[in-house]
């Protein structure tokens, strides 16, 4: 047995104060210990849970490359308000399959569109629940894009002005936050332009400022049924290499007027969650994405994994990297684990 190794035991006293090094193991002898010293602590008040609401009756659809993950209908908002108070979950982030698609979205700016009706129906059953809603077209369009289209080009000014239209109506609808993730130049100036000539200037967005081209979106593609019917969304979505384009991004959205800035995908760019919070003082949020959820559902479910160590070391992580909030479907799970 090594000195090190024996460096807890009575008789050492060749490992005196002066022996060059620290005994870092003194406080990490207990839970009680380590806990008291813990650098970074999860919360579950820190936790957005993504919801995927669509039309029907008692529709609860598990997502088949999201274990555990469903499409709901709005009767079945009652299971998720309840479960969300009861954990101390106290913000969703919700997503709507509408029941027609076309090449404009409209239904995405329609007053009595699926999330419209949702973000009413949580809040009179959970007036404190935060209610974010994500805006984009790509849930609605019949060709998957998250803009308008001109053949196909994505037509970036056109686009902007359907998710102004989107976001006053889901302001209208009682929204607590305003998060939109298409990716168009200038958006966020013209959402806050709209939200305040409407009379919401104190409605708050959460700009998904440095949203990546990732693989890792995958799941997420079966559960709102979002898949674009052609090409893919490099041409607006940001380049995974690029680093300092996406402090950027970052700053461009600030400037027109983001109360809330985000990274996404979370755990394969932590250096830019970290970047983010040594460059800027808004509030910043990570998206732990449906390909992270899934990856580690399935090592879970092949025995690779202990589930709940690895999904609180993996949002321990993201925390660490700066994040003040982090968008998660394991937020349930996660909530109870650390009650």
């Amino acid at each position: 047995m090594s000195m090190l190794e024996t460096s807890g035991r009575k008789g050492n006293a060749g490992l005196g104060a002066d022996a060059g090094f620290r005994r870092f193991r003194r406080l990490r002898r207990s839970e009680a210990l380590r806990g008291l010293v813990a650098e970074t602590r999860l919360d579950p008040r820190d936790f957005i849970y993504p919801l995927f609401v669509r039309h029907g009756d008692g529709i609860r659809d598990e997502i088949s490359s999201m274990p555990g993950q469903y499409q709901v209908s709005l009767d079945q908002l009652v299971r998720e308000a309840d479960d969300l108070k009861a954990v101390g979950v106290r913000a969703v982030l919700l997503f709507g399959l509408p029941a027609q698609k076309d090449e404009v979205g409209s239904e995405a700016y329609d007053d009595q569109g699926i999330v419209q009706q949702a973000v009413r129906a949580l809040k009179r059953l959970d007036p404190s629940l935060v209610v974010i809603t994500d805006v984009c077209l790509c849930d609605y369009t019949s060709h998957g894009h998250c803009g308008v289209l001109d053949g196909e080009e994505i037509l970036n000014d056109e686009s902007v002005e359907l998710l102004a239209r989107t976001s006053v109506s889901l302001a209208a609808a009682g929204a607590d936050i305003i998060a939109p993730s298409d990716m168009m130049d200038g958006r966020v100036a013209g959402i806050r332009s709209a939200l305040d000539g409407a009379g919401f200037a104190g409605l708050p967005i959460m700009a998904y400022a440095a949203k990546f081209a990732s693989a890792f979106y995958g799941p997420f593609r079966e559960a709102a049924d979002s898949a674009p019917q052609f090409g893919d969304r490099r041409g607006y979505q940001m380049d995974p290499a690029n680093g300092r384009q996406a402090m950027a991004e970052i700053e461009q959205d600030i400037v027109e007027g983001a109360d809330i800035v985000m990274v996404k995908p979370a755990l394969p760019y932590l250096d830019l969650v970290r970047a983010a919070r040594e460059r800027f003082d808004l509030p910043l949020a990570a998206y732990n994405v449906s390909g992270e959820y899934s990856m580690l559902k399935a090592a879970v479910a092949n025995g690779w994994l202990e589930e709940r160590r690895a999904v609180l070391e993996a949002l321990t992580g993201i925390k660490r990297a700066g994040a003040d909030m982090i968008i998660t479907y394991h937020a349930k799970e996660a909530a109870r684990w650390l009650a």
